[in-house]
């Protein structure tokens, strides 16, 4: 249906990456995503959910009151309607995010909003979707995070950081290390020692919660 999505879940939790880590954020997770990394923790989003009109989906995100909303996934891309979704939500005066997985074009997507576009690593196996004719659309509102496994993944996104210069076009470039993969204070020290210009990001929502659902 028309001005419909596919919905998995709205919640109200802390925001565990990016920019507004530690915030209370409404979150709207969307089903469906091309992708299959390797290290993905929300495969439930896969498929199933409830289709919800966007009239429903922002009575939804009210009853919280929120500052922060989140649109993430999945990959909310992958529906079309998501766009004017996120223009909905900044038009009702929230501070919105996008989480998207950098593979669908970010075309069209309301420039209010905060594109947190993930460069996928080789250990994701899905490295070669990288559309990297996003990397001009972004500005200093938007953040780029690479998710790290091992030294691999590591020496490819700092490569891709440098080729692209990528710190001077986005507001952040975050490093989040994979949960269980690889020791955060090994690439703390790798960041340091290598000087980036990046910004180290633990999972908030994991050290608080380890892997409950809907948190």
């Amino acid at each position: 249906m028309m001005d419909s999505l596919r919905v998995t879940e709205i919640f109200y939790s802390l925001q565990g990456e990016a920019r507004s880590v530690g915030q209370p954020t409404v979150f709207v997770r969307l089903t469906g995503c091309p992708l299959r990394c390797s290290y993905c923790d929300t495969a439930y989003a896969f498929s199933g959910g409830e289709l919800l009109g966007i009239e429903q989906v922002l009575h939804h995100v009210a009853e919280w009151n929120p500052r922060f909303v989140c649109v993430t996934g999945g990959e909310p891309l992958a529906q079309p309607e998501s766009k004017t979704l996120l223009s909905r939500l900044c038009d009702a005066g929230y501070e919105v995010s996008l989480e998207t997985s950098g593979a669908l074009s970010l075309e069209g997507v309301d420039r209010r909003v905060s594109r947190v576009m993930d460069l996928k690593t080789p250990s994701s196996g899905e490295v070669g979707r990288n559309l990297f004719q996003n990397l001009p659309l972004l500005t200093p509102h938007d953040q780029v995070k690479f998710v790290i496994g091992n030294l691999a993944d590591y020496l490819w996104a700092k490569s891709q950081l440098q080729m692209h210069s990528l710190d001077s076009k986005v507001g952040d470039v975050l490093f989040s290390p994979v949960h269980g993969d690889i020791d955060p204070g090994q690439l703390a020290e790798w960041i340091l020692r290598d000087r980036l210009p990046v910004r180290l990001q633990l999972q908030l929502h994991k050290l608080l919660w380890a892997d409950a659902r809907g948190r």
